[in-house]
Formats: structure tokens, sequence, C-alpha cells
């Protein structure tokens, strides 16, 4: 008889997550850490994170960091290893959606997008995997989104940043699967979170029955959940792929098919 216990071979490990005070940050925290997966979690939300992590059942820490500043990713990553001893998992899930067209598009907002959703990738990753190569494992799931693929109306700085994540991911699968780390990424589609709602607000819309409605016009007629996301992460960070790296996993119940 199969252990899938021993299979999944994740009770006792670590895992970082990014954006983990809300929405599908919050829901891959939630879910490893009902697993037996400890988990540090990574926010620039001081209000809401210690909340979020005292709420969690299974061991977890909350961390304020600016995942836009390497400074910040750096300190932070060093008192999460102090707490924890070790990072088995980097989820690299912290985004920022701006919904406008290339001219009405605010530089602004464009370095935010890109700086919170991309550039936190590089950092995260710059200083996480030292570690993981000292400990001659590790893994590293990026969350992208179904537009990391194929491109969305007045989207246009997190199609690139998401776009990124993605060719990013395969960028570093090739660079550090000597090194035993494997990299991949998972890509929703419409999750009911609250940056649905905001980006639903930012087009001029209201976040009722009749927009979630219209979100789950897909084969699968339902909008998706952050436990949806997290049980493929859960999967991708798991003994059950070990040979699976620079791979992107849909997780859209459809959308893009």
């Amino acid at each position: 008889m199969i252990d899938l216990n021993e299979f999944f071979g994740m009770k006792g490990k670590v895992a970082l997550v990014t954006g983990s005070a809300s929405g599908i940050g919050l829901g891959i925290s939630r879910f490893f850490a009902n697993t037996g997966v400890s988990v540090a979690m990574f926010d620039i939300n001081g209000d809401a994170g210690p909340a979020r992590s005292a709420e969690i059942e299974g061991d977890s820490e909350f961390f304020l960091c600016d995942v836009t500043d390497s400074g910040s990713c750096s300190c932070c990553i060093d008192a999460a290893l102090e707490r924890f001893g070790r990072i088995d998992v980097l989820v690299n899930c912290a985004g920022v959606a701006r919904r406008n067209d290339v001219v009405g598009l605010s530089e602004s907002d464009w370095d935010l997008a890109l700086g919170v959703t991309l550039k936190s990738v590089f950092l995260m990753s710059k200083f996480v995997v030292p570690h993981m190569r000292r400990q001659g494992r590790g893994r590293i799931v990026n969350i992208g989104s179904g537009w990391s693929f194929k491109g969305g109306p007045k989207a246009v700085s997190y199609c690139a940043a998401k776009g990124g994540v993605w060719n990013m991911t395969r960028a570093m699968a090739i660079d550090l699967g000597p090194d035993n780390i494997n990299v991949n990424c998972v890509c929703p589609g419409d999750i009911d979170t609250p940056m649905l709602k905001s980006e639903c607000e930012q087009l001029g819309g209201v976040y009722d029955e009749n927009y979630r409605e219209e979100c789950s016009k897909r084969p699968i007629k339902r909008l998706g959940t952050p436990e949806d996301v997290a049980k493929c992460v859960f999967f991708l960070a798991s003994d059950m792929s070990p040979w699976v790296t620079g791979s992107s996993l849909v997780v859209d119940g459809g959308g893009i098919a």
C-alpha cells in the first residue's frame, strides 16, 4: 500500500510565501500549515498579516517585508532562517494589478506592478537560492496567470509582469536544475479574492453576483478559490513532482482551453 504522506514528503518542511496576508498567498499559507508545513508569511500589510498568521492552524509566523526592496528581502529571509532553520520551498505569490492601457497607465503604476509582481521574484530567489544550494535541494513555485500566455484588455502592466514571471521561471529552471532546485509556475484564472474585486472596481464595475457569474463563464462554471491554487502549488512543492521543472500548470477551470 502506498503511503501518500511519505510520497508527498512535506511534513516538517518550511515554506516561504510572499503576498500571504490575503488572497491566494493566504490560501497557500493556510493549506501548507494545515498539512504540517511550517510557513514564513511575507507581506507588506503589517495590519492584516499578523492577524492572519495567528488564525492559521499550524506553525506560521508573519514577517513584514517589502518584496520590492533588496534590503528588506534579505533581512526578512535571514529572520525566517533564524526562526525556522531552513527554507525548503519558496512561493513567489506577491502581485499587484493596475488595470489600464499603455496610454492611460501612469509610470508609477507601471513601476508598482512590475516591482511587486516581477522584481520580487528576482529578489526573493536571489537571496533564498544560496540557502537551497547549501541544503542540496529546493522547490520554487512562481505564481503566474492565464495572462502569462495571452493578452488581456486594459492590463498592459499585469500581462507584462506575469509574462515575465513565466519566462523567468523557465530560465531559472535551466540555471538551477544542476543544484537539484525545481522551479515551476502555477497560472491561475479568475480567483475569488480581494484582488479580483479591486480589478472589477478599477474598471468601473460592481463586484456583485452578476460580475462573479460573468467571470464563471468557463468549462468548469465557477470562480476559482485560493485553495484550488494551493493544492497545485503543494503538488509542485512536494516529492510527488521530482522530475517536473520549467513547467507551467494552468489552474483556471478551462478558461484558456
